[in-house]
């Protein structure tokens, strides 16, 4: 277990914060034969210049062989998800993406954050997809892996087009983001949710700016995400809340962000508990040592009760289950009166009293043809 290093007689560098990155060093993926360590050769400054250059973000193109993923999870209210990039430059500490990044022969760490792979051709491989006869057409989630929204989006662009193709089949999907990009494609997104075809959710996990700067250091603010909510709410869009994740001891203001965001328009609303899969759990208890040092045992056990795992897989360094059924939403009593809170305030607020039906029976494939406009 991986955990912030605060001696200096083991000639190991020291791991400390980076100002504007999720994690603070480039743990070794899974697959990996050994674990490197810097070592502190007594050149701190050159080696600070040269980890600088080293964590520009970068991008490298990839050519698809497929656009939809599909999955049969029960946990999940969508079986077919979308993901235009690799990666993601948020660096939310948190993210249970990060050990897809392993797969590349890459970091989970600062490498998820700054070595980004774009899908070139999604949008042809997706259009070539969604004309086959035989597609059977069902709620397509953008960004179920990382944001589609994230900064590179800006200057890429495959997002939109990925929403122009959508737009084009007829094709209802929706879209879970904390990029204030989504705000640029509304001349897409307002028509298509006139024709009940999309819905967005904005994921809000926290009103606390020093905690959000920390746990998201590249996403937008909470305020602005709020702004987010409300822009997306008054063009027609169907918008929610994702109050994902839950984490124990740091984001306990759920009852605050659920009412700001139906203040500013959000009609639905959803959680998770904190998810640790593989590399995830070192590397977030390492963002625990260096930020948040007096309460990290205390959240790491409570992670712990909410995953429900044994205190002999406690001693090995678990802390989290992907049992189907609690793996979102957790087990026991602190999963329960979980909850409650969420179940109350939604309540009184009136958040989820209906749910928003996107209509699947407007796709065709035949809508994809030369001759067939965008709408």
């Amino acid at each position: 277990m991986n955990k912030a290093r605060t001696h200096l007689d083991s000639g190991v560098r020291p791991v400390t914060i980076i100002k504007g990155r999720g994690s603070a060093s480039q743990i070794a993926h899974r697959f990996a034969g050994d674990d490197r360590q810097a070592f502190d050769d007594g050149w701190s400054a050159d080696a600070d210049a040269q980890e600088a250059t080293a964590l520009r973000t970068s991008v490298e193109w990839e050519q698809c062989k497929s656009a939809l993923s599909r999955h049969g999870s029960p946990d999940l209210p969508f079986h077919l998800g979308l993901n235009p990039y690799r990666g993601c430059e948020h660096g939310c500490i948190y993210c249970y993406a990060r050990p897809t990044h392993s797969y590349l022969g890459y970091s989970p760490g600062l490498d998820f954050e700054t070595r980004l792979i774009a899908k070139q051709n999604l949008p042809e491989v997706l259009r070539a997809e969604l004309s086959r006869p035989g597609h059977q057409p069902g709620v397509v989630m953008l960004g179920s892996v990382t944001d589609c929204y994230q900064p590179v989006e800006r200057e890429l662009g495959l997002t939109r087009r990925v929403i122009e193709v959508l737009a084009q089949a007829h094709h209802p999907f929706s879209i879970v983001t904390k990029g204030s990009g989504v705000e640029r494609d509304l001349d897409l997104l307002a028509p298509l949710a006139q024709r009940h075809l999309v819905a967005v959710y904005v994921t809000l996990t926290t009103l606390q700016p020093e905690l959000a700067r920390q746990l998201e250091p590249r996403a937008a603010a909470p305020h602005r995400r709020l702004r987010m909510i409300k822009t997306l709410s008054e063009a027609g869009i169907p918008v929610g809340v994702s109050l994902a994740p839950q984490i124990p001891f740091l984001n306990d203001d759920m009852e605050q962000v659920l009412a700001a965001a139906y203040e500013a328009g959000a009609r639905q609303a959803f959680y998770a508990v904190l998810r640790l899969p593989w590399e995830v759990a070192p590397l977030f208890e390492q963002w625990l040592q260096l930020h948040y040092p007096d309460r990290a045992k205390r959240v790491m056990e409570r992670v712990r009760d909410l995953h429900g795992i044994a205190e002999a897989d406690r001693a090995q360094g678990k802390a989290y289950s992907a049992q189907f059924g609690q793996r979102m939403k957790g087990t026991g009593i602190w999963a329960e009166m979980l909850a409650q809170r969420f179940a109350l305030a939604c309540r009184k607020l009136g958040l989820n009293r209906e749910r928003v039906q996107l209509d699947c029976s407007q796709y065709h494939h035949s809508r994809l043809s030369a001759q067939q406009s965008l709408f």
